[in-house]
């Protein structure tokens, strides 16, 4: 279990959960913002405009976060509100996973510029910046209630009978109990990353 981290490296452990606390709520701040560019005034109406993460995430997420490094945020929105309800669709679900991958980027340029030691080191940028990329690759699979799969069923239709299925909820079971999901993951991440820093 995650929480094992707090015992064996604090630093580690506060650093994670900091990083992502914030990332989530910046997540689902980009979906409620979006949703209004949109149209929709739900997220405003529900008092979800703001960085708060209890709000974003509430407090079973956070404390999930702590125990089981696993956590999830909401954003409250009307699609029927959408003035284009499929661009608008895409649009919304999307504007989450770019943030955290415009976050990551922003880290990695950070990783460039800083110097080395302090609280915000090169390393506590680096994994702010692989925690992003690796929210930005995970919420865009296509699978439900994933962002990706509201991308990827407005793109094609035939997918949206799924959502109402209890496959999404299989397939994020089974992703999380094959640890070769999380290394690929992770490598994958730590590649983009080192792209990134090369250009």
């Amino acid at each position: 279990m995650f929480i094992k981290t707090l015992m064996l490296d604090p630093v580690l452990f506060f650093r994670i959960v900091i990083l992502m606390i914030f990332s989530i709520s910046l997540h689902e701040l980009a979906h409620g913002l979006a949703a209004i560019s949109q149209g929709d005034d739900t997220p405003q109406k529900r008092g979800h405009i703001t960085l708060n993460p209890v709000v974003h995430m509430g407090w079973q997420s956070i404390i999930f976060l702590c125990v089981a490094g696993i956590s999830w945020g909401k954003m409250p929105v009307d699609p029927n509100k959408f003035r284009s309800p499929k661009l608008g669709n895409i649009i919304v679900s999307s504007a989450g996973p770019l943030s955290n991958l415009a976050l990551g980027i922003l880290c990695v340029i950070l990783i460039k510029l800083i110097a080395t030691g302090g609280i915000f080191s090169r390393e506590f940028f680096y994994i702010a910046a692989h925690i992003n990329v690796s929210l930005f690759l995970f919420n865009l699979l296509p699978i439900p209630p994933l962002d990706g799969f509201h991308v990827f069923s407005e793109i094609f239709p035939a997918l949206k009978p799924l959502e109402n299925t209890q496959f999404g909820l299989f397939a994020l079971v089974l992703l999380f109990v094959i640890p070769e999901f999380a290394e690929g993951l992770g490598a994958i991440s730590d590649l983009i990353i080192k792209t990134i820093m090369n250009i």
